[in-house]
């Protein structure tokens, strides 16, 4: 039974590493690329700049939002540490307080790397959307 996972996992990595060693890059963005669609999708009276319009807005919004989940999983891990010091021993407080300090944490990472997906997308956006002369 081993010899026979273990067949089927070298195959999937052969496949794997086949493919991608084998295959060709795709440059799929021609002349103009994605600023050209930006650019035919703006409408009469948009700024050329994306960073003077509403993009500016909705990253300050999701900034906003994300500071509170930070603040949240803060307090959230304060209360964890403050439920684990009063718990005196009781191995069901402790277990709680543990979850909440694991789950606060976790919290807080989720929001950090979501708070750098976001400023990446942002900024890749604009920097694609900004600056160009129009046809």
């Amino acid at each position: 039974m081993k010899r026979f996972f273990a067949g089927i996992v070298s195959i999937m990595l052969t496949i794997g590493v086949g493919t991608v060693v084998l295959s060709t890059p795709a440059f799929a963005l021609g002349e103009g690329g994605v600023t050209r669609g930006i650019n035919d999708a703006r409408g009469d009276g948009v700024p050329t700049n994306l960073t003077n319009g509403d993009s500016s807005l909705v990253k300050k919004i999701i900034n906003i939002m994300l500071y509170f989940i930070g603040i949240l999983a803060v307090v959230m891990l304060i209360f964890g540490g403050f439920r684990y010091v009063v718990s005196s021993g009781n191995k069901d407080a402790v277990t709680s307080a543990k979850n909440t300090i694991l789950y606060a944490v976790i919290g807080l990472l989720v929001a950090l790397f979501a708070y750098a997906i976001i400023q990446f997308v942002l900024n890749t956006v604009i920097g694609l959307g900004g600056n160009s002369t129009d046809v």
